[in-house]
């Protein structure tokens, strides 16, 4: 185990470029936006009654309970996001709908400690009774780490307090002790709570249960099996066992992704919280095999997971239809946050090239260019005339919603994008990392002394990072700077001070230049940034003769607005140059790439050899040459909504 660490949300700033402009989205759009639907203020949108359930179950409105089980959730997700947003985008109109949402949780707090709008409201007398469909310990988790984010960025105590006391309720209700539920909840959250709760206030009794629930998932696999749940039907499929929960086994002999994705990525991130904390090897065994399953068997090219709806689920290996995808946002998040642990525990760069790869494409494709409407379910492909009339289909929208009746990805991308400056650099005891490029500052300590790291860089269009080391101490500093050179990336150079690097080392995918630093010097990293053509691995058999664009992070995809309908009908020479040009004026500045194909031209019913059927010899066939403009699959869906859209085509050739 490495002694990596992420810095903190204070001790890294985003100042300028792509992720500067999202931050600022969330800041002015998405957390205003989202506020008025959490409060039903939005004309036409899906109703959401979570502030509303909230207030009855303080005692302030009469009325029952209405959305579902888990809509707490949703106001928690929203307050860590608000809490990350107000550390650099100071407003007091937020703060203010902050603390009146904190007001609201914490009065409508049982004297025992417990919180919860539904059996608070709804079933009073059913505590504890659907730990596998009630979403109890799902809730609390999400609210224990809005409370922690709000501390740390805040400062404020009153929101922490609340779940200090509800993480002490849980306690007392669960553990191995005589007289104590040995029980977990159907949807891992609380895990990776409790772990977060332990670290803001150093209480080990938080640790102690977060393990707990990591270890006694699976003990016994029949424990979540077949229960009614108190507030909707489930059918008793062989789609929702024990798998289905990630409960299959004990975690330690867990090897291959099983069951719902969002619920099978947040174990195997608090797994890895575990790990962290005991250094078990058999921990990390099952870890490192179940991340090979994900992510070499079971991920889309977008970072995506989950390719069947029904129970928004794993299937099996090279099982990932484009058209059929899941590919919830939630389940792209989940990833990323596993992934995020992962280059933390092992400092191999591969953990971060699956990050990056979901950000910029899996996670970023659920919210639209201005923030106010969402996908839940993010396809690979998409044929608005035929996903309307399929059943199979029906979960494939092709415009984005202005909110979801489970709502739990908005306010998720709220709070990944508006912290995702925590993610890009990390600590050692006498080495900075830098995971992942933007133009930002960050503030380290390393081999006891304070460093001040800044990027320049338009990534992700291009691939010129200039970063300025600039140490305390005017003698300098002796530390290794570690720039990750990105899977992608097929060549690169360094210099510093204007010198070519020359014999600085790769490992685990790092550059490392080790050296004393002194104030005002400076690194110049160019990632060659080539178009690349695509294919998949030949057991994908939905992908068989089709090949996909990616341009540094960012795989691309054909839409209808740009190339006609009919994309199906569209191949690509994929011998042939592509070329990409940064456009200011498309979609507020994007790189688009331009392939040189082939349209096949529609022949008439009654053609030769048809005889009246849709069927012909490959003879009569017709191709033309085209120019397929491709964009970047995160921005699909926000020019012409409910068009066509392909992440891979056909191969000419």
């Amino acid at each position: 185990m490495t002694e990596l660490r992420n810095l903190g949300l204070r001790e890294v700033r985003v100042t300028g470029g792509f992720w500067e402009r999202k931050i600022d989205m969330v800041a002015a759009e998405m957390l205003p936006y989202q506020w008025k639907a959490l409060n039903d203020e939005v004309p036409g949108a899906e109703p959401s009654h979570a502030m509303e359930n909230l207030r009855i179950a303080a005692g302030e409105k009469e009325g029952e309970f209405k959305g579902t089980v888990f809509q707490d959730s949703d106001v928690a997700k929203w307050l860590e996001a608000a809490s990350y947003s107000l550390v650099h985008h100071p407003d007091p109109e937020l703060e203010a709908r902050v603390d009146e949402a904190i007001r609201i949780i914490a009065k409508a707090q049982r004297p025992d400690g417990y919180v919860n709008s539904y059996f608070i409201v709804a079933s009073p007398e059913e505590r504890w009774a659907d730990l596998a469909w009630g979403h109890e310990l799902y809730c609390a988790g999400h609210l224990i780490e809005a409370a922690v984010a709000n501390y740390e960025c805040s400062g404020k105590t009153l929101l922490l307090g609340v779940a200090r006391r509800y993480a002490d309720c849980i306690g007392r209700a669960f553990g191995p002790e005589p007289g104590k539920l040995r029980a977990v909840c159907g949807h891992p959250e609380i895990e990776l709570a409790l772990f977060r709760l332990y670290r803001a206030t150093g209480e080990e009794r938080y640790r102690d249960l977060a393990s707990f629930f990591v270890d006694e998932r699976g003990r016994d696999p029949s424990a979540l099996e077949d229960k009614v749940p108190l507030a909707f039907e489930i059918p008793k499929t062989r789609w929702f066992r024990s798998d289905y929960f990630s409960g299959h086994a004990p975690v330690r002999l867990q090897r291959d992704a099983e069951g719902h994705a969002v619920r099978a990525v947040y174990l195997y991130s608090a797994m890895a919280e575990e790990y962290e904390a005991s250094g078990d090897p058999a921990l990390l065994a099952a870890l490192r095999s179940l991340w090979d399953s994900v992510t070499g068997r079971r991920m889309y090219l977008t970072g995506g997971i989950g390719s069947q709806s029904h129970g928004e689920r794993f299937t099996v290996d090279y099982d990932l239809p484009p058209d059929r995808a899941y590919a919830e946002t939630c389940a792209s998040i989940g990833l990323a946050l596993w992934a995020s642990r992962m280059t933390e525990i092992e400092g191999d760069g591969r953990y971060a090239d699956v990050f990056e790869r979901v950000l910029y494409n899996g996670v970023l494709s659920g919210v639209s260019l201005d923030g106010t409407s969402y996908f839940y379910v993010n396809p690979l492909e998409a044929e608005p005339r035929i996903a309307g009339a399929r059943w199979d289909l029906e979960h494939v929208k092709t415009s984005r919603v202005r909110w979801l009746g489970c709502a739990c990805c908005p306010p998720n991308l709220a709070r990944i994008i508006a912290s995702v400056g925590r993610y890009a650099y990390g600590a050692s005891e006498s080495s900075l990392w830098i995971h992942h490029y933007a133009e930002s500052e960050a503030r380290a300590t390393v081999a006891g002394s304070r460093v001040l790291l800044r990027q320049r860089t338009d990534y992700p269009w291009g691939g010129k990072i200039e970063v300025l080391v600039d140490p305390e101490a005017p003698e300098g500093l002796d530390f290794g700077l570690k720039l990750r050179i990105p899977g992608w990336c097929g060549a690169f150079s360094c210099r510093v001070n204007g010198a070519a690097v020359e014999d600085s080392p790769v490992s685990k995918g790092y550059l490392e230049l080790r050296r004393r630093w002194r104030p005002g010097d400076r690194v110049d990293l160019d990632l060659v940034m080539e178009c690349r053509v695509l294919c998949a691995d030949e057991r994908i058999s939905s992908l068989a003769g089709k090949v996909a664009v990616q341009r540094g992070p960012l795989v691309y995809c054909a839409e209808e607005v740009d190339d006609g309908p009919a994309l199906h009908a569209l191949s690509i020479d994929p011998a042939a140059p592509l070329r990409a040009e940064y456009l200011p004026d498309l979609m507020g500045g994007s790189v688009r790439v331009t392939a040189a194909g082939y349209r096949e031209e529609a022949q008439a019913p009654e053609g030769e050899g048809r005889g009246g059927i849709p069927y012909a010899p490959l003879s009569v066939r017709r191709e033309v040459p085209v120019a397929v403009r491709l964009v970047p699959y995160h921005q699909w869906g926000n020019r012409a909504p409910g068009g066509e859209m392909r992440v891979w085509l056909r191969a000419r050739g």
